[in-house]
């Protein structure tokens, strides 16, 4: 009896001098879930409840993103790591090199970092020798509002967005007149099928082709995501845009009535409003035709030349959308690239670029009920977002 007595108290004594080890982050920073100690010290820990009492002061820097990837945003952090810094400038300093990176092109691909991103998206602004020059594209963006307003329907615009636009000289270029094609063979109701003639279809492949392949811009992006090992060859990535822009699901009443390239481009009605709609060029065509009437802009971007970057307010025959934001003045294939870019590196992120020194952030959102070859998901939106 003895001597079971003292070998229970020699057991509590060797426990309660080992205690810290089990309920401490000192060396286990980082690690996945063990059921051999009593605390955690993982990024899931916070979410969870089961970090050790140290886990903020060993683990976690205020000022760093290290072990703090994807943590549940808490006001008291002086920076943040999580999928919306971004969106709200809060990120820590590191979030980039820590954890905002994407493995494009899946398993088989590599890094691609906000660096390179910026990078890439300055050469391809450099690049757009189809861009609208002053002369040729003239604006009256008159009364610029706040945010508060702009779920307001007020027409404050007396006067149409485009004053003057050089169709013969624009429209004439060869990736214009492959969008024109293309943007008349929507239904812009959600619910009602989008069915293709076999004309329609090869207006699509031509579109794919003449803006990636047959510009400067277009063999840029490719080269730039071939050298990252996100596409094998020029058929695989013509392939896959035609895919993710093209290929046709279901917003509304199980109907294969909605596509990315159709949301984006050239705009559509649910739910009783404008939906999508982030192109500069459908929007001069129907405000041309009497069909869009240009209330207000609700931000302006930086840059004094095309491209440039408005937040539009307006009704589209009958439909309002609060703010529908494009890139003016660009080329089709400047603006089929920078959101090509973005969504094959940042899918359902914001990506951020440079256009001329100053940075673009454009938001992209996967579609995610359906996919199409090895469960890649559609394009649901991309758009410039507000500065």
């Amino acid at each position: 009896m003895k001597f079971i007595t003292a070998l229970v108290l020699w057991v509590a004594l060797f426990t309660r001098g080992h205690t810290n080890s089990l309920d401490s982050c000192v060396g286990r920073c980082g690690y996945g879930t063990d059921s051999d100690f009593t605390c955690q010290c993982n990024p899931s820990c916070e979410k969870y409840g089961d970090c050790c009492s140290d886990y903020v002061q060993v683990c976690k820097s205020s000022s760093s993103c290290k072990n703090r990837c994807d943590e549940t945003y808490n006001s008291q952090n002086e920076c943040h790591c999580n999928s919306k810094c971004s969106q709200y400038n809060n990120c820590c300093e590191d979030y980039d090199q820590v954890c905002d990176v994407y493995v494009a092109g899946g398993g088989g691909g590599s890094v691609v970092s906000d660096a390179d991103i910026k990078s890439i998206s300055q050469v391809l602004f450099t690049l757009d020798s189809n861009k609208a020059s002053a002369s040729q594209l003239i604006l009256e963006p008159q009364t610029l509002i706040p945010d508060s307003q702009t779920s307001a329907q007020t027409d404050h615009a007396p006067k149409p967005l485009f004053r003057y636009l050089d169709e013969g000289t624009l429209f004439s270029r060869p990736t214009y007149a492959a969008l024109l094609a293309v943007l008349d063979n929507y239904r812009r109701m959600t619910g009602q099928t989008e069915a293709f003639t076999q004309q329609q279809l090869q207006e699509q492949e031509h579109f794919v082709r003449e803006t990636m392949s047959n510009t400067e811009v277009g063999r840029e992006l490719f080269a730039f995501l071939y050298t990252k090992g996100v596409y094998s060859s020029e058929e695989e990535f013509l392939q896959d845009l035609k895919m993710m822009w093209f290929g046709l699901y279901s917003r509304s009443n199980g109907q294969l009535d909605s596509s990315g390239f159709e949301h984006i481009f050239a705009g559509e009605v649910k739910g009783g409003k404008v939906s999508g709609f982030h192109n500069w060029i459908q929007f001069y065509l129907l405000e041309k035709r009497g069909q869009l009437n240009y209330y207000s802009h609700s931000f302006n971007g930086p840059w004094t030349s095309y491209p440039d970057v408005l937040g539009m307010q307006f009704n589209w025959d009958g439909y309002y959308k609060q703010v529908g934001s494009a890139v003016i003045g660009c080329s089709p294939e400047f603006d089929f690239a920078l959101y090509s870019l973005c969504y094959i590196t940042r899918p359902g992120k914001m990506c951020r670029l440079s256009l001329g020194g100053k940075e673009l952030r454009i938001q992209t959102y996967t579609w995610d009920k359906t996919t199409y070859g090895d469960g890649k998901k559609y394009i649901g939106s991309a758009f410039p977002a507000t500065p």
